[in-house]
């Protein structure tokens, strides 16, 4: 595969690009927005999307992959497409029917990654890869325990490849990725930048983090904005980080945390953003024996 940005090696064998184009949306935005902002995200040099059945916007990412291979601008070898498996369809037999249901929105033969998007069995999403559907499998929200349990399951015949979770300067999940590096697990961060959806998500009174002062100052320093220093710090950690926008401009900057680097210095002062704040607690779920959050990490 070509890409511009550099990538990561996953256990499969397979390369993920350590840059991605998130189209998780405010459900108040129309799906045409997504569609058009793909396509804008694919022209200017994004490879790999992560997308979503609960998004509600498969077709329309289907639709703006589909549309640069015919202009030309793509092959679909050229795209890692990430999916993920929603909480409607955890019973075993259903994991390959809501499989089948995305690849049919997006009008795709297959996914570069499938992956779950709470913690449940991942026995049926091995048969998915096994199928073709998926060219990888994956977790999201999982802690440390929740993979342990998957690594330890007697006859497990696909590793979980990566571990997506929400990651940045203030909730750093520095102990979960190095359990993850440890099990050759790759962390894929979202909410790279913080939160910009809804109140009902998140808290209106949650910290912006692309305000920070100690942020702002380091993309003075280094003549970049808030948002590239925060993707830079997660590429440099080996975490392949997601970042969402609708604007050409924010996409062109966010592609460029490749052209200059952070010291150990620099690295240091963002580690010391840690708070352990989560933008998506998904209090809703918090009684649910798998809530993934109960734990340290």
């Amino acid at each position: 595969m070509s890409f511009k940005q550099q990538c990561v090696g996953l256990s499969d064998g397979r390369l993920m690009p350590l840059l991605g184009y998130g189209t998780c949306q405010n459900p108040e935005i129309p799906a045409s927005k997504i569609l058009e902002s793909t396509k804008i995200a694919i022209d200017i040099g994004f490879r790999h999307i992560d997308s979503a059945y609960v998004y509600k916007n498969e077709k329309e990412v289907g639709e703006a992959i589909r549309s640069k291979i015919t202009d030309g601008v793509v092959k679909r070898e050229d795209i890692f497409l990430t999916t993920k498996l929603w909480n409607t369809f955890h019973r075993p037999e259903l994991v390959r029917v809501g499989l089948e249901r995305s690849l049919k929105s997006f009008q795709l033969d297959y996914v570069d990654l499938y992956l779950i998007h709470y913690p449940v069995s991942i026995k049926a999403m091995e048969k998915c890869k096994d199928a073709g559907l998926a060219k990888s499998i994956g977790v999201s929200n999982f802690n440390r325990r929740q993979l342990e349990m998957i690594l330890n399951k007697p006859g497990l015949k696909h590793r979980p490849v990566c571990n997506q979770v929400e990651c940045h300067p203030y909730l750093n999940q520095s102990k979960l990725l190095d359990f993850c590096k440890s099990q050759d697990i790759v962390l894929v961060a979202y909410a790279a930048l913080g939160s910009q959806r809804p109140t009902n998500w998140v808290d209106k009174n949650a910290p912006f983090l692309l305000n920070d002062p100690v942020l702002c100052g380091m993309a003075k320093k280094h003549n970049r904005s808030p948002a590239q220093i925060a993707l830079r710090y997660q590429v440099q950690r080996g975490v392949v980080a997601l970042a969402h926008t609708y604007e050409q401009k924010e996409m062109k900057e966010n592609i460029q945390v490749f052209e200059f680097q952070l010291s150990s210095e620099d690295m240091e002062v963002l580690d010391g953003l840690n708070r352990n704040f989560r933008y998506f607690p998904v209090n809703i779920a918090a009684e649910h024996p798998n809530y993934p959050y109960s734990d340290e990490y």
